[in-house]
């Protein structure tokens, strides 16, 4: 009985939460405006009415812009704190650590609200570069999340053979810890894109006039016959963040393969 009310506990919050998700597409190739029941017929015509958007385009290029930088940013500073965290021991490590990693439990309007005050403090224009400020800031912290497992999974007698047959510390890196952490490295610049490009709250604060695409969206709620259009962009986005998810655990678990560990559970 007990475990019989756990699988309809589960199945209930699966509904709760993936319901929305499937009402996108259905209502994405329906052929009415008004979003409900019943639908009204099949159309294509929210998909092609992307394409003759010129502010959309200009806010996915942004978003594109500010996620491929996010990206790289985050983790390049990640792969930094993860092997510093995994690798030496320093005074106030885990303050610093902790410190590092606090933007996953501050609410993300706190640190949107704070961003601004220090850009308009220090005399910054809103622009698309305070955005990826904002956006490493948040996105670091899962960097140095996915990385530490890279790190701690890695056999450090490998580096330790490289060093004693004469090569430099650069060298070890770029040849042995680099490629065995590189699964680690692309889920980083996956999930940090993902992040990015879905991210609402900071964007809004610190995109100037320059929108990002989650923020163009918003901008378009106010009218109800681009609905539709939304829904479909909504369809798309979804279906990127799945396959880019997807692909950040496929390397993931390929790294745990190629160290001999179990998989202990990850993003999917």
């Amino acid at each position: 009985m007990k475990g019989r009310g756990l699988h309809i506990y589960a199945l209930v919050y699966l509904v709760f939460l993936y319901a929305p998700i499937v009402l996108l597409p259905l209502f994405a190739f329906n052929d009415g405006t008004t979003i409900a029941f019943p639908l009204q017929g099949f159309t294509l015509d929210w998909f092609r009415a992307l394409v003759t958007t010129p502010a959309l385009h200009e806010a996915t290029l942004n978003s594109l812009i500010i996620a491929i930088s996010t990206a790289v940013l985050s983790t390049c500073l990640g792969l930094f704190a993860a092997r510093a965290a995994t690798r030496y021991r320093f005074p106030a490590k885990p303050v610093i650590v902790g410190f590092i990693m606090l933007p996953l439990v501050l609410p993300e309007i706190i640190v949107a609200i704070s961003l601004l005050v220090v850009m308009l403090q220090l005399g910054l224009s809103l622009s698309i570069w305070t955005i990826i400020a904002g956006h490493t800031l948040i996105c670091v912290p899962f960097a140095i999340a996915i990385l530490q497992g890279s790190f701690s999974n890695m056999d450090r007698s490998l580096e330790e053979a490289s060093v004693d047959l004469g090569e430099t510390p650069l060298t070890t890196f770029r040849l042995v810890t680099l490629p065995l952490v590189m699964p680690g490295i692309i889920a980083s610049l996956l999930i940090c894109f993902t992040i990015s490009l879905d991210e609402f709250i900071i964007a809004f604060f610190l995109s100037g006039n320059e929108p990002t695409l989650p923020v163009y969206l918003w901008g378009q709620l106010r009218f109800p016959a681009r609905l539709p259009v939304i829904m479909a962009l909504g369809t798309i986005l979804v279906g990127l963040s799945v396959g880019l998810l997807i692909t950040a655990e496929f390397f993931r678990r390929r790294g745990l393969r190629r160290a001999g560990l179990p998989d202990s559970g990850g993003f999917l």
